[in-house]
């Protein structure tokens, strides 16, 4: 298995620090608002790395966290506290701020079928793992206190800018806004600032009352529970400088060790070829959007596209996502319609199995490409499909190998394709009993002549994403999405 190393541009393979088991941490969002669709490309697609790599055999120890304190606005995170702003617009307490978007925040992950973190830390919750390091970094002389605040010399440290392929002075003429005067250089960030005395959010150090930088609060998290080493750090590419960087410097500078071996970032998302920013007006909150496609559908558009590349939002994009989720939730329907009956000493499906399975780890195992794994379930759907209609005798036993193949793939990508493998081995699940009974009631209707009850019906379930159709031997049904 490969994956692509920020840190070393180029495609490695993946060893872990112990055999057996990987530690990965992943910036978690900052709970000023609602979770927009950029926040569902980033956390879908670390989801599908978590996946895989359990499924590959590794026990995954999955650190994910919640920043509710120290994210500042402005270039160089030198503004005001993105939560006290926001709850000074909702007249609300920052803290109060924070429960209710986390709270918002799991929500909507749990409705793309994004598994929990294992741990979810808060960057409140760790103040004092956070001034530990920061007097660590001050003993040895990588950072400077300046009236009640610490800052980190970034000279100090030969190999700033390795990540990002940034240097100090790049940095500084890319600075658009004016930094306090008290730092000794322009690139020299916040590990500890001293609190104004309309800042509600604070806490006592050696220095001050203040609060942590949003940079140190990372590295306290990752490191108290993955070790001043660990496997895996994945973030969004507009996180990797200065965020990412300024981790990486301090962690090292603290600790003297390498701080992570693979550095995994996400693209970023455009709507309409534009890209997302409040400031345009384009940010598509993930509860809006789960009022036009249901939530599985969104997972499955972003899946399609690689970790690594743009995602071009448009309602075009999305809706052609749908009906390629629909076609292979039909064919699994189709399958298990064929299970009800099949025969036991049927004939067996002309489908190497095998060979699907292969290509689609092989996807995964290159740098977890999830648009290829699902172009193999595609042409696995268009086979199985011709099987279905050129061999009506096929064998139960040939059956559900297949739904025992679908389930096995779409587990990995957390597609929950309907009822998969449900009818291999047990009863029809609750919904088909019910589609069931429908069926027969609207058969009754149309035999005593009501066409307009009986459309009233067929209307009706459309509108729920559910379509029959009329044939001469009986009425079927689909899920439409």
């Amino acid at each position: 298995m490969v994956l692509y190393n920020t840190l070393t541009r180029q495609k490695e393979e993946f060893k872990p620090l112990h055999e057996g088991h990987v530690g990965m941490y992943v910036c978690g969002p900052t709970v000023y608002g609602h979770s927009h669709i950029g926040h569902a490309k980033s956390y879908v697609s670390f989801d599908i790395i978590v996946r895989y790599l359990r499924y590959r055999g590794y026990k995954v120890t999955y650190v994910q966290n919640i920043t509710d304190v120290g994210h500042l606005l402005g270039e160089t995170n030198e503004g005001e506290d993105r939560l006290l702003r926001q709850g000074r617009l909702e007249q609300k307490h920052p803290m109060e701020i924070a429960e209710e978007y986390t709270r918002s925040y799991f929500e909507d992950m749990d409705a793309l079928n994004v598994l929990r973190p294992d741990i979810s830390p808060r960057a409140t919750g760790h103040i004092i793992e956070q001034i530990e390091i920061i007097k660590l970094l001050i003993e040895k002389g990588y950072a400077y206190e300046a009236n009640g605040s610490v800052y980190f010399e970034v000279s100090k440290d030969s190999s700033y800018g390795t990540l990002s392929g940034r240097s100090t002075e790049a940095a500084e003429s890319g600075t658009r806004v004016q930094v306090k005067g008290e730092k000794h250089h322009p690139s020299d960030f916040a590990l500890w600032k001293k609190a104004e005395p309309e800042h509600i959010m604070r806490w006592p150090s050696p220095w001050s009352v203040g609060f942590p930088g949003w940079h140190v609060e990372c590295s306290a998290m990752s490191m108290k529970y993955l070790g001043e080493t660990f496997d895996i750090h994945g973030g969004g590419i507009d996180n990797q400088f200065p965020h990412h960087e300024c981790e990486i410097a301090q962690s090292r500078c603290a600790t003297g060790k390498s701080f992570v071996q693979y550095w995994i970032h996400n693209n970023l998302v455009t709507v309409d070829s534009q890209k997302m920013s409040k400031s345009i007006g384009n940010v598509i909150l993930l509860k809006d959007a789960f009022k036009m496609w249901r939530p599985e559908v969104v997972r499955f558009f972003i899946l399609q596209s690689h970790y690594r590349s743009t995602l071009d939002f448009s309602s075009e994009a999305i809706d052609g996502a749908a009906k390629g989720l629909e076609r292979l939730i039909n064919t699994v329907r189709n399958v298990q319609e064929r299970l009800r009956s099949a025969p036991g000493d049927g004939t067996t499906a002309p489908i190497n199995l095998v060979k699907f399975k292969s290509a689609f780890l092989a996807a995964m195992d290159d740098d977890f490409n999830a648009p290829q794994a699902i172009a193999v379930l595609f042409d696995l759907s268009r086979e199985v499909h011709q099987s279905l209609g050129s061999t009506p005798s096929l064998s139960s036993a040939s059956l559900g190998q297949i739904l025992d193949l679908y389930t096995e793939l779409e587990r990995i990508l957390g597609l929950n394709l309907p009822n998969a493998g449900s009818f291999h081995g047990g009863g029809p699940k609750l919904d088909e009993q019910y589609m069931d009974l429908i069926i027969l009631l609207r058969q009754e209707i149309r035999a005593q002549k009501l066409w307009p009850l009986s459309d009233t019906i067929r209307d009706g379930l459309a509108k729920l994403g559910i379509a029959l159709e009329d044939k001469k031997d009986g009425t079927s049904w689909k899920r439409i999405l």
